[in-house]
């Protein structure tokens, strides 16, 4: 017999296993995560949280607590690349342009438009505290750090995994009914034969993460700064610095660096040479900065062949690794987290057939893959704009320094060489200004019941986002108002509820069809009209713009705030056809 049986076995406690945890916990599932380290990562990491992502930790009570001590939007807004933040060379200390970003600045009302969150800021070597915190508050004898997976085989009902106590050295098993791998693919992706498709090795890149006063050199409304010199001969050579707090705008006292090394390049391994290297790229020779660790990573952009091996489930890093640009990495598994663990809770509670889980890998898998794709094209896209200001990689040092001094003449043509460079750098608003990308995505193939209809328009630079209520979409947000409080439509679901369905004024046989169609399955269909005299009412008209349907229509709506379908009229017979969608859905 196991020594344990659990409903879900979780693997790795980084920000994709500990919020699938608090997910699994608000939807009552009991499951046991282990990981295989002591504590929460003492890596920098990632630290941008985008929109969707503060959606989804607003949905289940975390995001205020990150709002709380994350950077706020007016120290977040802008991206800025200059060539030092010391020096007094006559090329040191220039700002060569700066860029909205993260929703800030002039995007500010159009971010707040489309979503109840606004995006925010916090590293992972403090989110994952918080989160674990969280995690453990809500199941706080189903956290396990220091657990290590020793092995594991699964069978037709389920896995057997062992497990190390690498406190006590001693070992247990634990019989799960599914298991789902957040472990960064250490372990279960290569055990269970996943290949990781796409490039890989192709650059080192070292992360630096320090303290130091540089208050005098930051701004109040930047968040990440670039390094473009020609001692550095390109942004990612001179390096990229991110503010880490805990005080935001210019006073933060911690700071990440980040350049790169040929994997080959034998210098990589070489830390005694982190603190100069830090002097010569800030133009500050007598900087003397408190280095807290230094990191590698290899750059590469990967995607599993697989998301899914029987009842295993890959997740995060363990499905997608990429560069850090457009910080999708983190908010990627977040993600995938929340499209899981819904499908998962439905099943072992018995509201879903197990097919429904196999909807997962279709899903989420072509996000990955345009989030892959699209942070190998904004990581590579720097190098456009060093283009753009006239560096290449073969100039002498010589040819880079007249490139600079012609770039800030006052001359028609420096004039004109910096228009150029700014018109190149605003292409960068794919990494910084990726509304559309963030918020955007759909999922066609899956638990969805497609209309017929046509997708909304894309931008390829993915910046403008057109909200819809077409199935697979997420719900577009707009506020309501509910006994005199103020609610987004994102804010109509609970974890006890398996769909809402939307109406509108005429939609009163919407509602007895929902009844009959939660009775037959035995799960709960929560009905919410909108209209000027229900319990919901539309005071700004935004949902009116946005809900695509008639008076008479109606919507489906999945627990992760993704359309399940809608029908945009009255039908002859709504208990039939909510009915019939409704077990599709749930593959019952």
């Amino acid at each position: 017999m196991p020594d344990i049986t659990v409903p879900v076995l979780v693997v790795g406690g980084g920000g994709c296993g500990l919020t699938t945890s608090i997910l699994l916990s608000e939807h009552g599932i009991e499951h046991h995560l282990i990981e295989r380290h002591a504590d929460t990562s003492p890596l920098p990491k990632a630290h941008y949280l985008n929109q969707r992502t503060m959606e989804v930790f607003r949905q289940y009570g975390i995001a205020d607590s990150i709002y709380e001590v994350g950077t706020p939007p007016k120290n977040m807004g802008k991206t800025r690349w200059v060539t030092s933040l010391g020096g007094d060379g006559e090329l040191d200390g220039k700002t060569l342009f700066t860029l909205d970003s993260f929703g800030g600045g002039g995007l500010e009302n159009k971010y707040a438009e489309d979503s109840p969150c606004l995006s925010s800021n916090y590293p992972q070597v403090r989110l994952e505290p918080l989160l674990r915190r969280h995690a453990e508050q809500q199941a706080p004898e189903s956290i396990h750090f220091s657990r290590e997976l020793v092995s594991f085989v699964q069978d037709d009902d389920g896995v057997d995994a062992v497990i190390l106590d690498r406190n006590t050295q001693d070992t247990y098993t634990v019989r799960a009914q599914y298991m789902i791998a957040a472990d960064g693919g250490k372990t279960v992706g290569p055990e269970l034969g996943v290949t990781m498709e796409g490039p890989s090795g192709i650059l080192d890149m070292v992360s630096t993460h320090f303290t130091a006063d540089l208050s005098q050199y930051w701004e109040d409304d930047v968040l990440i700064t670039w390094l473009v010199n020609p001692e550095g001969a390109g942004s990612w050579h001179s390096g990229a610095m991110a503010a880490m707090g805990p005080t935001w705008g210019k006073h933060s006292e911690e700071f990440v660096i980040h350049f790169t090394f040929r994997p080959d390049d034998p210098a990589r391994f070489d830390e005694e040479a982190i603190v100069p290297r830090l002097r010569e790229l800030l133009k500050l020779p007598d900087l003397e900065p408190q280095v807290h660790k230094v990191s590698h990573w290899i750059l590469e952009g990967v995607l599993a062949d697989r998301y899914q091996v029987g009842r295993i489930f890959l997740a995060g890093d363990a499905a997608h690794r990429h560069p850090p640009t457009t910080g999708l990495g983190l908010n990627t598994a977040i993600q995938d987290a929340h499209n899981l663990v819904w499908k998962l809770a439905a099943v072992l509670k018995g509201d879903a057939a197990p097919a429904l889980l196999d909807t997962y890998e279709p899903e989420r898998r072509l996000v990955g893959m345009r989030n892959v794709d699209w942070a190998m094209f904004t990581f590579l896209n720097h190098m456009v704009i060093d283009a753009g200001i006239g560096l290449s990689p073969e100039q002498p040092l010589e040819l880079r320094t007249e490139v600079f001094r012609d770039l800030f003449s006052d001359t028609p043509m420096g004039e004109t060489r910096r228009a150029r460079a700014f018109e190149v750098a605003n292409t960068q608003r794919t990494e910084f200004q990726a509304h559309d990308l963030e918020i955007g995505f759909a999922y066609h193939d899956g638990a969805v019941f497609p209309d017929g209809s046509e997708a909304p328009p894309r931008d390829p630079m993915g910046s403008v986002y057109y909200p819809t209520s077409r199935p697979g979409h997420r719900l577009p947000h707009a506020w309501l108002e509910h006994h005199g409080e103020r609610v987004s439509t994102h804010d109509l679901g609970a974890p006890d509820t398996a769909f809402v369905l939307i109406t509108g004024g005429q939609g009163e046989n919407w509602a007895s069809a929902a009844d009959a169609a939660a009775t037959k399955f035995g799960i709960r269909i929560k009905t919410v009209t909108i209209a000027d005299s229900a319990e919901y009412t539309d005071p700004t008209g935004r949902w009116n713009e946005l809900r695509e349907i008639s008076d008479a229509g109606a919507i489906l709506v999945r627990p992760d705030n993704h359309v399940a379908w809608r029908s945009t009229e009255v039908v002859a017979d709504p208990a039939g056809d909510l009915t019939r969608i409704v077990g599709t859905l749930l593959s019952r």
